[in-house]
């Protein structure tokens, strides 16, 4: 049965690193093979990753609603059609593979190819042991998906009030969307120290788990500004002991 791992956040929260680590400690600590789906239209977890990125769920979508394939017809010819353009987009690494959902709709009518997409890329899913996806705050992804349990919802924050605020909003926002949360944990990212009373305070107002306080790390840092994939961090790195210990907490 595969093990879905969604994470959301505003921007900046650093919830695209995380996941890349998080996918990191599966491919290091757990069998079976892990799917990653970037959700994000920023789409740059293919560079936490170490994957390249040539062509995006969006793309499929605009081009079908173009005519790109004049040969597209019937209904059958166009589900074949876009589950062949799915595959492609695959982007295959070791035991992972990355799926980038790409930019957001533009005008005209999506419905049915989108419910077609929607399908297609929730059947690619059971296909993996683990499914990690990094959403962007508003979780359009997870909301649209024909199948919408996730076993567990990681909710990343800065270590800030306003930051805080914002994660108890994506809480509220993920009930009010009816999706199948199996369980829902707070992330604080990129803490410098203990955290102080008034922000603990907006923590616990949240009512949900803060499962990791994970530390502010120099060298993510670097490897951001040097363009390497955070994927090849090392066991030294503070961020990466802190999120081994939460990924544990993920797949018990």
């Amino acid at each position: 049965m595969t093990h879905t791992i969604a994470l959301a956040g505003k921007g900046g929260t650093g919830k695209t690193t995380i996941a890349a680590l998080i996918v990191k400690h599966l491919l290091e600590t757990r069998r079976g093979t892990v799917l990653a789906i970037d959700a994000d239209p920023s789409s740059n977890l293919n560079l936490a990753l170490g994957l390249p990125l040539t062509r995006t769920v969006g793309d499929i979508r605009e081009d079908m609603l173009a005519g790109v394939d004049k040969s597209v017809g019937t209904s059958v010819a166009r589900r074949d059609y876009l589950d062949a353009e799915i595959h492609y987009a695959l982007e295959e690494g070791d035991r992972v593979d990355l799926l980038a959902m790409g930019r957001p709709e533009g005008q005209g009518c999506y419905c049915a190819v989108n419910h077609l997409l929607r399908e297609l890329v929730d059947g690619l899913n059971r296909a993996y042991d683990y499914v990690v996806i990094d959403n962007e705050a508003g979780m359009e992804h997870l909301s649209r998906r024909t199948t919408r349990d996730v076993d567990v919802l990681l909710v990343v924050t800065d270590p800030t009030v306003r930051g805080v605020r914002a994660a108890r909003s994506i809480v509220e926002l993920a009930h009010n969307l009816k999706i199948n949360i199996k369980r829902s944990l707070l992330i604080v990212n990129r803490a410098n120290g203990s955290i102080p009373p008034a922000l603990q305070a907006e923590i616990d107002a949240i009512g949900v788990e803060l499962a990791a306080v994970i530390p502010a790390d120099p060298t993510i840092t670097a490897f951001d500004a040097e363009g390497k994939p955070i994927i090849a961090l090392t066991a030294t790195s503070p961020a990466v002991q802190a999120v081994e210990r939460l990924a544990e907490k993920l797949v018990e």
